[in-house]
């Protein structure tokens, strides 16, 4: 059964950060149109990339990473550096999931005052968390 958790657990997590990483580069589309039409086709495409896609694979993602804790390293977790140093980057990488949805109120109620330059830049955040993440899980170095 926790094999089956276990892909359960990548699937999702591949799922989120393919959101993650395709969010922000429609943030970045959206804060160059300069149309109502352009604007509300990204309203609608963001709103449903957050809320149906992004939004229930981190659930998915946070409860099976949570159920392999319970079942694989509960015992030795005091002891499992790498481990907390993940855990860590992944309550980052919450904020920064819910920092999106702000962004995306933002820029639907057309308040934002980030330029696509911002987001251009803000774009690459998740891809440090998954490298860091996956070089912790795989080489566990600590």
């Amino acid at each position: 059964m926790i094999l089956w958790i276990k892909a359960l657990h990548l699937i999702s997590m591949v799922t989120w950060f393919a959101a993650l990483f395709y969010l922000p580069r429609l943030f970045v589309y959206h804060a160059m149109s300069e149309d109502k039409i352009s604007h509300d086709r990204f309203v609608i495409m963001e709103r449903k990339l957050y809320r149906g896609i992004m939004t229930p694979s981190m659930i998915v993602t946070v409860l099976a990473g949570t159920w392999m804790l319970y079942e694989y390293a509960w015992a030795a977790y005091a002891s499992m550096g790498w481990l907390h140093a993940k855990l860590l980057l992944v309550a980052i990488l919450i904020a920064y999931h819910f920092y999106c949805g702000h962004l995306l109120r933002q820029l639907r109620d057309q308040r934002s005052q980030h330029s696509h330059v911002y987001f251009r830049w803000f774009n690459e955040f998740p891809v440090i968390i998954l490298i860091t993440v996956v070089i912790l899980a795989v080489l566990k170095p600590f």
